[in-house]
C-alpha cells in the first residue's frame, strides 16, 4: 500500500503535514509506505526536528508549489515539478495507490478528472461531506460544490457513489438514500428534483426512501443525502457556520458540536474517479493530515474504487 502526500499543500505546510505523519506513525496501525512529495530543503529539517523517521517514508523532491490563487489547469501544465503535479503523475503511473493534498482544490479536481479520469460509466465525479447526526451516527451529503448544475442522471449516480462510500468506509450497512427537496411528497420540488425522483425510485442498487427536507439533515431519516452542488455547498457552509457559532458561544466542547470540526474527518474524497484522491481543508492541522492518511488507507484496503467500477459496469 503506497500513499502519496503533498507536503506543500495547506496554509501551514509543510509543518502540519510533518506533525501529522508523526501522529500517524505513533498510532501503532500497520504503516503504509508513505511518499512525501515536497521541497526537500524544507521538509527534511522538519522531519529531523520532530524526529519523524521510518523505513516506510520516502521523500520525493518537488521544488515547485501551486498556490491557492493560481489557475488550476494553467498551473498544472506549467508547474510540472510541483508537488501536486508530481503526485498525480505517481498516481497515474501506479507508483502510489492514493494521493492526498490540502493544497489548491481546483488543481486537485483538475488532476483527478484528467490525470486519473472518471470510472467508466460515471458522467461526473462528486465530492461529499460528512454530516454528524444527532443520534451519534454519521451521514453523507453529495454533491457539495463540484457540480453546481446537475442533470437527473448525475444525481442518480451520486446516490450510488455515496451509498458505496457509506457502506465500505462509514460502515453503514444498507445505507438509506434521500433526495433533498422542499417537501416530502413525490412530485414536489423543481424540475431537477421531479425528474430525479423516479430514477432513484427505480434504482435497484440503492435503498431510496424518498424526499427529505432541510430539517432532516441532522436527523436519522437518511444516511446518504443527494442534491446538486449549488444546494449542497450552501448546506455545507451553513453547517460550518453552526460550528463557528457554537465555538464563539463556548459550546464547541459539547459532544455533538465537536463532531463538526473538519480535523475529525481529515479530507473529502473525490468519488467516481478510478483511484483514491483526497482533498483536505486549507487550514489542515496535524490531526487532519493523520486522518487523511487513515482515510486513504481504508479506501485502498476496501478497494472502494474497484467496487464502484464494478457497480457501474453492472
Amino acid at each position: 500500500m503506497n500513499i502519496g502526500i503533498d507536503m506543500m499543500g495547506g496554509d501551514f505546510a509543510p509543518l502540519e503535514a510533518v506533525k501529522g505523519l508523526k501522529l500517524y506513525l505513533s498510532a501503532g496501525t500497520p504503516a503504509a509506505s508513505l511518499y512525501l512529495i515536497g521541497d526537500e530543503t524544507l521538509v527534511n529539517p522538519l522531519l529531523e526536528e520532530h524526529q519523524v523517521s521510518s523505513p516506510n517514508l520516502h521523500l520525493i523532491h518537488a521544488p515547485e508549489v501551486i498556490g491557492y490563487h493560481e489557475h488550476p489547469t494553467k498551473a498544472l501544465k506549467e508547474k510540472q515539478r510541483s508537488s501536486i503535479a508530481i503526485g498525480f503523475h505517481l498516481l497515474a503511473t501506479g507508483k502510489i495507490d492514493a494521493f492526498i493534498s490540502a493544497g489548491n482544490t481546483g488543481a486537485m479536481l483538475v488532476g483527478a478528472m484528467y490525470s486519473i479520469k472518471p470510472i467508466p460509466g460515471v458522467a461526473r465525479p462528486t465530492i461529499a461531506t460528512i454530516i454528524p447526526k444527532l443520534n451519534g451516527g454519521t451521514g453523507l451529503l453529495a454533491d457539495v460544490g463540484l457540480n453546481a448544475d446537475c442533470k437527473p442522471e448525475q444525481l442518480n449516480q451520486f446516490a450510488l457513489l455515496g451509498s458505496l462510500y457509506a457502506q465500505h468506509i462509514l460502515n453503514i450497512q444498507q445505507p438509506s438514500v434521500g433526495l433533498m427537496n422542499v417537501g416530502e411528497e413525490e412530485g414536489k420540488g423543481n424540475i431537477l428534483a421531479q425528474a430525479t425522483y423516479p430514477l432513484l425510485k427505480e434504482n435497484s442498487q440503492i435503498q431510496f426512501i424518498g424526499n427529505i427536507e432541510g430539517r432532516d439533515i441532522f436527523g436519522d431519516k437518511a444516511d446518504v443525502m443527494v442534491c446538486d452542488g449549488f444546494t449542497g455547498n450552501i448546506i455545507l457552509k451553513m453547517a460550518e457556520s453552526i460550528y463557528d457559532i457554537a465555538r464563539q458561544r463556548n459550546l464547541a466542547s459539547d459532544s455533538y458540536f465537536s463532531r463538526f470540526h473538519y480535523e475529525n474527518y481529515g479530507g473529502t474524497p473525490v468519488l467516481g474517479v478510478a483511484k483514491p484522491v483526497i482533498i483536505g481543508h486549507g487550514i489542515s492541522n496535524d490531526k487532519a493530515f493523520m486522518n487523511m492518511i487513515g482515510l486513504a488507507a481504508k479506501m485502498i484496503e476496501t478497494d472502494l474504487c474497484g467496487k464502484m467500477a464494478a457497480s457501474f459496469s453492472a
